[in-house]
């Protein structure tokens, strides 16, 4: 599957490199909303990729409501906005790890509901997208849980709780 190409450069776009391991985060804002710096997106995407984004390319486009409802329509035939959405690249694009584009005001949205920081559902979110592009998903509950654990000691190392500390608590 091709993905849209939030990859074009429009206004606020901001290019971020890592200078230890080479990953290049190319940011985009198509929205006002709070969103966390783009060099701490930056810092995050590396995080979760690791080594499998040594000389590679990831795009991050924060867009709104409209924005993130008409791709997830799309794209997942899900009639509703979504908080992160994953493309991962073509094997055609082999400079290209994919683009992630995530709901701003649905992020703070959620972290108000779950009662979480808004920074900590951002990282949350932007290493989940990230380890999507990697090759991780949740589709089968092994698959889920070795995602899950992936997620906790990433964030753990950036800082930040575990996320998913409420649910197995039944509090979200």
């Amino acid at each position: 599957m091709a993905s849209p190409d939030p990859r074009r450069r429009r206004r606020g776009a901001a290019r971020v490199v890592g200078a230890r391991d080479g990953v290049a985060v190319d940011v985009q804002r198509a929205v006002l909303s709070w969103a966390p710096s783009k060099a701490r997106i930056g810092s995050w995407v590396r995080a979760a990729v690791g080594r499998d984004g040594a000389g590679r390319e990831v795009a991050v486009r924060l867009v709104g409501s409209a924005e993130s409802r008409r791709l997830n329509r799309g794209w997942r035939h899900k009639d509703s906005a979504t908080n992160v959405l994953s493309f991962p690249a073509p094997a055609a694009a082999p400079r290209s790890l994919g683009d992630l584009v995530i709901c701003a005001p649905l992020l703070a949205r959620e972290a108000r509901e779950q009662g979480k920081t808004r920074v900590a559902h951002w990282a949350h979110l932007v290493v989940h997208g990230s380890l999507h592009l990697v090759g991780f998903d949740h589709e089968r509950d092994a698959d889920a849980r070795r995602m899950e654990r992936r997620e906790k000691r990433i964030l753990a190392a950036l800082g930040f709780p575990d996320p998913y500390a409420d649910q197995r608590q039944g509090k979200a």
